[in-house]
């Protein structure tokens, strides 16, 4: 619980007012400035970047999403490093959603496991599995009513389409799994998906496939080169602007030098500017 409501009724109450900027934290030691705690170890040195970047974003971000592979990468300082950031997030953006990007699912009682890690132990909001093992599988997650569950469907990277795209029935399988999502493991009302912003003819039919308040998690604006226009045209058709737009190097590498939080604050900044502009030019 965030300040005694669900993950969900934050990122609702987040978007109604208009805040839809998801601020990755896929922090490569490597692109950290020189400048920062020059010759610490390199978890205290993503510790230090990170909350330098929340607390630069904190008046835009409706989310902070740490991707997982990220932290495991530094070997057993990985967790450390993740958890003193989810800390980190907390102190400096209180009230502000945390969704690990760890992309999990396996059978139902290594799940448990994964759940404990993730909620529990790193006391995170959300995260992202995926539905190849489906419902049953997932159970451990699904039964966290008061965090998101996001839901990979349609992703962002350029082969999704060699497995989503099959054709079931005469509809594409990432439609198939939207919309089981939506019918049959959203009981609790805390799942989400996860949309590419480098598809948006699939992420809009994904949108008409599934009920208007549930949150999608859309990467790929930024680096990856997806269209933001496109993707808020796709969102139209619903009043609840249930999405959060996910930006990560675009943000956190905004720039290299001493000045590297406020370009990423500026940038977080322009993004939100421009989801709110056009979203007033959208049709009601």
């Amino acid at each position: 619980m965030i300040d005694g409501q669900t993950c969900a009724q934050v990122l609702a109450s987040m978007n109604a007012r208009g805040r839809h900027v998801c601020v990755g934290l896929d922090t490569d030691p490597a692109r950290i400035p020189p400048c920062l705690n020059a010759g610490a170890p390199d978890y205290k040195r993503v510790v230090a970047f990170n909350s330098a970047i929340v607390e630069a974003t904190a008046t835009v971000a409706c989310a902070y999403k740490p991707n997982a592979a990220f932290y495991e990468a530094l070997g057993r300082d990985g967790f450390l490093a993740l958890s003193q950031t989810v800390a980190a997030i907390r102190r400096l953006a209180p009230g502000i959603p945390v969704i690990i990007d760890a992309k999990r699912a396996d059978i139902g009682n290594t799940n448990n496991g994964y759940v404990s890690a993730i909620f529990d132990q790193l006391g995170a909001d959300a995260v992202t599995v995926h539905p190849y093992l489906g419902g049953e599988a997932l159970r451990p997650f699904l039964d966290r009513s008061d965090r998101i569950i996001f839901v990979l469907a349609r992703t962002s990277n350029p082969g999704a389409g060699e497995i989503q795209d099959m054709n079931v029935g005469g509809l594409p399988l990432y439609r198939h799994v939207a919309r089981i999502v939506a019918s049959d493991w959203n009981q609790h009302g805390n799942c989400g998906l996860v949309v590419g912003a480098t598809y948006p003819a699939e992420l809009a039919v994904v949108r008409e496939d599934i009920p208007a308040t549930m949150p999608m998690l859309i990467p790929g604006i930024g680096a990856q080169g997806g269209d933001l226009e496109a993707v808020i045209r796709a969102q139209s058709p619903s009043e609840e602007n249930s999405f959060l737009i996910n930006a990560s190097r675009s943000v956190m590498y905004a720039s290299s030098g001493p000045d590297f939080a406020v370009a990423a604050g500026a940038e977080a900044g322009r993004l939100d500017d421009q989801i709110t502009a056009l979203l007033e030019q959208s049709p009601a």
